[in-house]
């Protein structure tokens, strides 16, 4: 129980601070990206617009309205059967989304670094565009039966309170299977899939790196400056540190959940549930750091966000002059 407690304080703390971190930092992301001033290409600046919105949204609809004000102002229309209904669906959603998202920003990296015929036809402007937009309705869309899982716990004036899951998303078969596929979908298949892209990617960088070695050293080539080899370590670094960002943060909320369903334990107060919870709070971390991540790896996002943060300063002493 002691433990309990302590986690319960972390929550306390850690919560509106991550909220307020996760709102700031990606709106930042989202304004500085969309200038499109970071020396990233067009496609790139789309899916990296669109992790920062989804991830704004995981941070919104996850942390401050599910979790912040559920807890700390009971009794609200938020604690209502349809709000909290809505409110699932919302999350859900939102989750899902920047789930895939880094999926496929990770697969169109994997495409402009592994597959030199596909790369021009992929990574384009409008394959980028067609790709969110039919990801974010689709995953939209899969959730919307999450709406109808809920039951009141109680009607006061004939207004439900409360949500308890319904004994019918246990038994029923096609509760079940959509169970079973929301699990598939999030997290298990993209966690996945991006470990395997990532394999592939570090496999095809090591095969060309030999390759364009030798050439130069058969050609006798002094210059060993390689422009398409240094364009491609950018973007490996960019890759791999918003994918193992990913996987790192992810990971502990992961293997809680394989535990979970293959044993079928369900720790509520011991070590399982403290696990449950911080992985909980590692995976919605991990809507917070790709902003981070730009800054460390980006030298014109730096650049930019200097300016940003310069320029509430610099417009005060331009007034006074």
């Amino acid at each position: 129980m002691h433990e309990l407690t302590i986690l319960h304080q972390v929550e306390n703390i850690y919560y509106p601070i991550l909220a307020v971190v996760g709102v700031s930092v990606n709106l930042m992301a989202i304004l500085i990206l969309s200038r499109g001033k970071c020396g990233l290409s067009r496609c790139i600046t789309l899916y990296l617009v669109a992790m920062a919105t989804a991830d704004l949204m995981v941070i919104f609809t996850n942390v401050i309205l599910y979790t912040i004000i559920s807890f700390h102002f009971p009794g609200t229309y938020m604690d209502t059967t349809p709000a909290r209904s809505l409110l699932l669906v919302l999350l859900s959603a939102a989750t899902d989304i920047s789930v895939w998202l880094t999926v496929n920003f990770t697969f169109d990296r994997f495409v402009a670094i592994c597959c030199q015929k596909l790369r021009t036809k992929y990574c384009t402007t409008e394959t980028a565009t067609v790709v969110l937009t039919v990801v974010s309705v689709v995953l939209s869309l899969k959730n919307i039966p999450l709406y109808f899982i809920y039951e009141p716990e109680y009607i006061v004036d004939d207004v439900p309170w409360g949500s308890t899951i319904s004994l019918s998303f246990y038994t029923e078969t096609a509760w079940v299977a959509f169970d079973f596929s929301c699990i598939t979908l999030t997290p298990c298949f993209p966690f996945l899939l991006i470990l395997l892209l990532n394999a592939l990617t570090v496999r095809s960088i090591l095969v060309t790196g030999k390759i364009r070695r030798r050439l130069q050293k058969s050609s006798n080539c002094e210059d060993r400056n390689d422009p398409e080899m240094e364009k491609r370590r950018k973007s490996i670094i960019l890759l791999f540190t918003i994918s193992g960002s990913f996987i790192v943060l992810w990971m502990t909320r992961v293997l809680h959940f394989l535990y979970y369903r293959i044993t079928n334990k369900h720790d509520l107060t011991g070590p399982g549930h403290i696990a449950e919870q911080t992985g909980y709070m590692l995976q919605l971390l991990s809507s917070c750091t790709n902003t981070c991540i730009y800054v460390v790896t980006q030298t014109r996002f730096r650049e930019q966000l200097r300016d940003a943060l310069k320029y509430p300063f610099t417009a005060v002493v331009a007034w006074f002059q």
